[in-house]
């Protein structure tokens, strides 16, 4: 199976480690288990010391799977499947119900792994590809444009990485109404969703909508434990049913420590995304403020999500110009380049204000011997 090399992850892997200011992080703020034994008053310590280390619960625990159903209207167990992380639960969405010269439909810039993946199996795919002058927002023009007769799925991330783009509830009706019409599913990565800081509200999952969705999550961005690797699926029981069949290939189990861990992050999930929504809204606010008073960025700074992609108005390859920034400054960033669109860096509304600040801050004296 020949595939593209996963630009964004590469770049990451090679420069994340050795920089001074990491403004392009997507993860809130990681948390310690210490810092999670003060959102509960059940002794994590003592449980983990004597949780027994076989398996674990092979698809998840009962009790797991009701704390990932509070996080959305509708749904049973029967409907919830574990994961390690939200990529291994995109990849056996994927590969479970799509085959050579099945039809799907993605957006650009994205996640790659959303249009990239099913390219290697054989899948044809077609591209909506996102205008920065209409705040990275489609249509449902552009979408009808690329349907075909044998469209199996619609594979979206929203909010979106890099662009922070998320639907409306309108917008996803009519998306839902256009995918009955094709009679195809609807895979949505909303690993960002949780973080909105305009509603202060869970913004709503296709899941709760259309009876062919299926939805990916997991504790990395939001809840801020991406070491714990635990991500699921939720989507139709027939649809996790084959799922299940086919990870058994792939992940056997999350193991008990994930399991359980995981279980206490959900279940105090109110406390940890409102710390998760205060560090976005201050960041956010921070951002507009220095896009005020920096004439060389610009950016569309999107309501939910983590993440936004600036513009800088310098006439240089974005690779070229991170690789001479970090070089320069310890500022790291992913170049636009890694999700095919130039002059564009990945922001995280992520760190703490005043190492976002000293960062922001650092950025703009750099870019100074350009104006």
């Amino acid at each position: 199976m020949k595939i593209n090399e996963f630009d964004v992850e590469t770049w990451m892997t090679e420069h994340e480690t050795h920089c001074q200011y990491n403004l392009t992080e997507t993860c809130v703020s990681s948390l310690s288990l210490n810092d999670l034994q003060k959102y509960t008053d059940e002794d994590i310590t003592s449980t983990i010391m004597n949780i027994t280390m076989d398996y674990g619960p092979i698809v998840g625990s009962s009790r797991l799977k009701k704390a990932i159903l509070s996080l959305y209207e509708t749904g049973h167990e029967e409907n919830i499947t574990m994961a390690h992380g939200a990529i291994n639960a995109n990849e056996l969405v994927i590969i479970s119900l799509l085959e050579p010269g099945d039809h799907i439909v993605s957006l650009f810039p994205s996640y790659q792994q959303m249009y990239d993946f099913p390219r290697s199996l054989g899948c044809e795919v077609s591209l909506v590809v996102l205008d920065e002058e209409k705040n990275w927002m489609p249509s449902i023009e552009d979408f009808q444009k690329v349907m075909k007769s044998n469209t199996k799925m619609i594979c979206l991330n929203s909010p979106n990485n890099p662009t922070g783009t998320c639907f409306s509830l309108d917008f996803m009706k009519e998306l839902i109404d256009l995918a009955q019409q094709y009679d195809c599913y609807i895979l949505c990565d909303e690993i960002y969703r949780g973080v909105n800081t305009v509603t202060k509200q869970l913004s709503p999952s296709f899941s709760d909508y259309y009876d062919k969705a299926i939805v990916t999550q997991s504790l990395s961005k939001v809840f801020s434990f991406a070491g714990l690797r635990l991500g699921w699926i939720k989507g139709p029981s027939d649809v996790i049913q084959t799922i299940d069949l086919r990870r058994d290939y792939h992940i056997i189990s999350n193991g008990p420590l994930d399991d359980y861990l995981g279980c206490i992050v959900l279940e105090n999930k109110d406390k940890i995304i409102e710390r998760s929504l205060n560090i976005c809204e201050k960041n956010k606010e921070l951002l507009k403020e220095w896009l005020e008073n920096e004439p060389l960025v610009s950016c569309v700074i999107p309501d939910e999500g983590t993440v936004c992609f600036l513009k800088y108005h310098v006439n240089m390859p974005s690779k070229e110009f991170c690789l001479k920034l970090q070089e320069e400054t310890g500022i790291f960033f992913v170049p636009g380049s890694a999700f095919g669109v130039e002059n564009h860096l990945r922001f995280g509304f992520t760190h703490d204000y005043e190492y976002v600040k000293e960062g922001l801050t650092t950025f703009s004296k750099w870019l100074n011997q350009f104006r």
